[in-house]
């Protein structure tokens, strides 16, 4: 059974906690997504975006039916419009489960992940069990501009959308910086991370930009929630006609998470893992 919605005062994040020796679906803890939107004047049911919360895990590992060990690496993709997002640790504990116990085949360790997942998060997730050493795991590099050898001068550390300020000409470009970083709202922990801004509409100002986003380096929050902070500034501040905001997270605990958000009709490039992840 799993954990109904809840604030992040119960949850195993932070915590010291027992690795769990058979499958136990009840590890997963769901945290409600609209506390962290209502601030951004997002509203659930008038969500200004479209997108996926996409999450690889590279410690999942189960018995099959003889008692022997199965490894895999699983891609994970959340909707952004699901009312609930899965914390991380939780996923970890609940992933580790599955260690010491016995499955009939991959498919029915995929069907009791969809289950799962989808009842923690209360939507339908996606799950691909790849082998360790798929192709599609192959590290890539983001596309695009990169921010990341503007010589600019940074004095703040939190998000300040006065920094993101545009020019008369109309583009369509793609930029992406390397120095993405936040805090995990609850350990402090740094979260490492890549960010890709695909937009059509008035150029924005790269190093005002770059400011920007180095302004993150000391702000507490989720990854998926950073990224709709920077989708919701970027579409307040710069007004674009076409926007999508992708970040790729640094793995921790054996997870990394690549939340993105975007207007209808865009899409990013996939599959898309980088070096660091």
């Amino acid at each position: 059974m799993v954990h109904r919605p809840d604030t992040l005062e119960h949850a195993p994040l932070g915590r010291d906690s027992a690795y769990p020796e058979q499958y136990d679906a009840g590890l997963l803890y769901p945290i409600p997504r609209a506390a962290n939107r209502a601030p951004l004047g997002i509203e659930e049911n008038a969500l200004p975006f479209v997108g996926e919360d996409e999450w690889h895990a590279f410690e999942v590992s189960w018995l099959n039916g003889r008692g022997k060990p199965v490894v895999a690496v699983a891609r994970f993709r959340l909707p952004a419009s699901s009312p609930q997002l899965i914390e991380s640790k939780s996923w970890k504990l609940y992933l580790n489960s599955l260690n010491q116990t016995r499955f009939v085949s991959q498919a029915e360790v995929e069907a009791i992940l969809v289950r799962d997942l989808s009842g923690a998060a209360g939507a339908p997730v996606s799950v691909e069990l790849l082998p360790v050493d798929d192709e599609a795991l192959a590290p890539r590099r983001l596309p695009g501009e990169c921010l990341d050898d503007l010589d600019i001068e940074v004095s703040h550390y939190t998000p300040s959308a006065e920094h993101l300020t545009t020019h008369d000409d109309i583009v369509e470009e793609t930029l992406h910086s390397h120095l993405l970083k936040s805090n995990c709202p609850v350990t402090g922990q740094p979260d490492w991370g890549s960010v890709l801004i695909r937009y059509k509409g008035p150029k924005l100002d790269r190093e005002g930009l770059l400011r920007y986003l180095i302004g993150y380096r000391q702000h507490q929050d989720f990854h998926e929630h950073c990224v709709e902070h920077i989708f919701t500034d970027v579409m307040q501040q710069a007004k674009p006609e076409e926007l999508l905001v992708l970040a790729r997270y640094v793995r921790r605990g054996g997870l990394d998470i690549s939340p993105w958000r975007a207007t209808p009709g865009l899409t990013p490039p996939s599959p898309l893992r980088l070096a660091r992840q």
